[in-house]
């Protein structure tokens, strides 16, 4: 008990300093305890509660009970983190404390079942077969690899050999949202057992396009998974994954931005937009016990074949047209080893190399003057990287981490563009331009940990962090200096605590963390031109993240996160005329809050196994938009609630969606004008599942 006493002393200044802030405090972790379900963990990690870093953990009845269908809708539940929902499945970039970017490659790593997703296009997946989620703010890039610099997404499903079964769902939503969802898992024997998986869904669209009435962001898309599980022996387990995404997608539904009222008008423009994306990955991994020490590999292969078309004027009149396709082989061999024993020292070695062949065709069409520039690009890279971490027990319950990594990246490209007689003429003729180049990266990553285990479920931790992003080249520029761009780093300084009271009725976990970015990779958008990435200044982001779960009786849990960051230019001057030092951070939520309640009732009836009631409150804000900070996004909230009933093996689900119907601004960008994505209105359906 005096243990506990002292905790609650330790973080009660925290709870102080929260309440104290202008714009109010920071988040760390909504970490999820429930005894029906098994926490997945890492290869590389601790269970969460022992891990010195700021980790979000949400369990297969936390995403069904917030209907969370994409991982886009960890925005609205993971504190200091936002994945703006514009443009297509294409557009998802990732920011995590403010530390994001929006093009040249994702800043947080994505694994599915340790399967690296390496590019951002294959980032927004559903999330039917999930059995948990967790999410690690802060660099990662030690332990985890390639630009990590913002943190790390883990999505883990189930074992056969842990669990069998079959489950159907058939959903039905407002805006004709059909959904069907399929698995099966299996054990043939001890040794042997696999699972099949499978999904199908369509959307009417949200959105109207006033050019013709046609709703402008229809959606279709299918999915199919299989994985085989062997157990040669009690110490091997080895693993086969294959899955396959065809998705079909109308997006980009945007119109013009009055910044006099804040709203957006109709979307009116007369070529229908879309995006088509095949996606296909592969794994394979093999994992061995051995005496005082673990072994894993992870193979992995992912095909990516997109194809983007996009009315780039927005307009009713037929100006622009870009048509962009991309084809990537991406190639990783992971291996890691590391001690398990009981020993005050624990240490883990590893190894990563990635092959990405990634070639581009961008046809951008003028049509009003009747010529098209046709642009390609072959740009293959290969990296290497090695990693080791130690860990020891000094006394009592205090440990100490160190963690080093070195990477070499090796990135090359041959570029050629043409200009066609007219504007639909795909003769090629001699290029107008060619640029054939080679970059190469070299970096050391190392981190620092320092924690104090009180107990199993109370520790306390600091720790000190390096990020790092590999430079690359620009798919358009206006001179040769900006073809390419420089690396960017950061040091991440965090320190944090994290408790589980009164047999887990009450769970805390509480973060400040200091992020010094230097060499920030800055995307602009040129007119006519599109999207080039520099080098910036510097620039900070600090805050404090907090979560919490408590459950006061026993039916009813309530769980709380919010976070607060304050991210701004420290020194960034855009050219000799234009100074953005001061200015805050683009694409930031100020605040990240969620809360919701859900509660369980067992009648005493036969016909009625459980009802739970669930609802919940989501909110963020003040975002700017640009590094101007002239548009900004002010605090939201959106209100969700969900109601289920089991009888037997089946269960009925009524769900809702932004119920309020709150109006607000989900996506901004300018180029001669202004232009507004808005965010999705209400929406609500319902949905049969057969547990089999």
């Amino acid at each position: 008990m005096k243990k506990h006493l002292l905790f609650l002393g330790l973080l009660c200044p925290i709870f102080m300093y929260a309440d104290g802030v202008g714009e109010t405090a920071d988040t760390t972790i909504s970490r999820q305890y429930n005894v029906e379900e098994v926490t997945v963990v890492g290869f590389k990690q601790d269970a969460p509660i022992k891990e010195a870093l700021s980790i979000t953990s949400i369990s297969a009845a936390n995403i069904r009970q917030a209907e969370m269908t994409s991982i886009k809708d960890l925005g609205y539940v993971v504190p200091n983190f936002f994945i703006p929902e514009y443009g297509t499945r294409q557009n998802s970039p990732v920011f995590v404390r403010g530390v994001g970017a929006k093009t040249n490659g994702p800043t947080v790593g994505f694994y599915i079942d340790g399967v690296p997703h390496m590019e951002r296009s294959a980032f927004d997946d559903d999330l039917f077969d999930v059995s948990s989620l967790e999410v690690l703010r802060g660099p990662q890039g030690t332990l985890y690899g390639r630009n990590c610099i913002g943190g790390i997404i883990n999505a883990y499903t189930r074992s056969p050999f842990d669990y069998q079964g079959t489950r159907v769902k058939v959903g039905y939503g407002r805006y004709n949202d059909v959904s069907v969802n399929a698995s099966h898992y299996s054990k043939l024997s001890d040794k042997l057992a696999f699972a099949v998986n499978g999904s199908y869904h369509h959307n009417d669209g949200y959105f109207r396009n006033a050019f013709d009435d046609s709703k402008i962001d229809k959606f279709n898309e299918g999915f199919m998974r299989g994985r085989v599980f062997w157990k040669p022996t009690e110490r091997w387990t080895i693993s086969a994954d294959l899955s396959y995404r065809n998705s079909d997608q109308g997006g980009y539904p945007y119109g013009l931005y009055n910044e006099a009222d804040g709203t957006v008008g109709e979307i009116n423009y007369n070529r229908y937009s879309s995006y088509l994306r095949q996606l296909t990955t592969a794994g394979l991994n093999a994992r061995y016990e051995g005496s005082g020490f673990s072994f894993n590999s992870q193979t992995a292969y992912q095909y990516i074949d997109d194809n983007q078309g996009i009315d780039q004027d927005f307009t009713r009149a037929d100006l622009y047209w870009v048509n962009q396709r991309v084809r990537q082989n991406i190639f990783s061999e992971e291996l890691t080893i590391k001690s398990t024993t009981a020993s005050r020292y624990q240490w883990m070695f590893g190894a990563f190399f990635f092959n990405d062949s990634y070639k581009k065709a961008l046809y951008t069409t003028y049509i009003s003057q009747n010529y098209c520039t046709p642009k390609f690009y072959d740009s293959p890279t290969t990296g290497l990287s090695v990693y080791h971490q130690s860990s020891l027990r000094i006394v009592g319950g205090l440990n100490a981490k160190l963690g080093l990594r070195f990477d070499y990246e090796h990135a090359k490209e041959d570029y050629e563009s043409y200009k066609t007689a007219t504007a639909w003429d795909r003769t090629l003729g001699a290029p107008t331009d060619t640029y054939n180049s080679t970059l190469n990266f070299t970096q050391f990553t190392p981190k620092f940990a320092l924690e104090y285990l009180f107990s199993n479920d109370n520790m306390v931790y600091a720790s000190v962090t390096r990020g790092y992003k590999t430079g690359g080249f620009n798919s358009t520029f206006t001179q040769d200096d900006e073809r390419t761009f420089e690396p960017e780093y950061n040091w991440n300084y965090e320190i944090g605590a994290k408790t589980s009271l009164f047999d887990h009725a009450l769970q805390a976990d509480l973060t400040l963390f200091y992020v010094d970015w230097r060499h920030q990779q800055i995307t602009q958008t040129v007119p006519g031109v599109g999207n080039i990435t520099r080098n910036a200044g510097h620039s900070d982001s600090k805050g404090v993240e907090l979560g919490l779960t408590v459950r006061p009786v026993q039916p009813l849990t309530l769980r709380m996160s919010y976070g607060y960051t304050y991210a701004r230019f420290l020194n960034y001057k855009k050219s000799a005329t234009v100074d953005y030092t001061g200015k805050m951070l683009p694409l930031v939520p100020r605040q990240t809050l969620s809360f919701r309640g859900a509660y369980t009732i067992l009648p005493s009836c036969k016909t009625v196994d459980r009802i739970v009631l669930s609802a919940g409150v989501n909110g963020m804000g003040k975002i700017y938009w640009n590094e101007d900070n002239a548009v900004s996004q002010s605090f939201y909230a959106l209100l969700d609630a969900k109601v289920s009933a089991t009888f037997g093996l089946l269960t009925w689900e009524v769900w809702g969606k932004n119920l309020t119907n709150t109006d607000y601004l989900t996506y901004y960008f300018k180029t001669n004008v202004g232009y507004g994505q808005q965010g999705r209105p209400v929406s609500f359906g319902t949905s049969l599942i057969f547990d089999l």
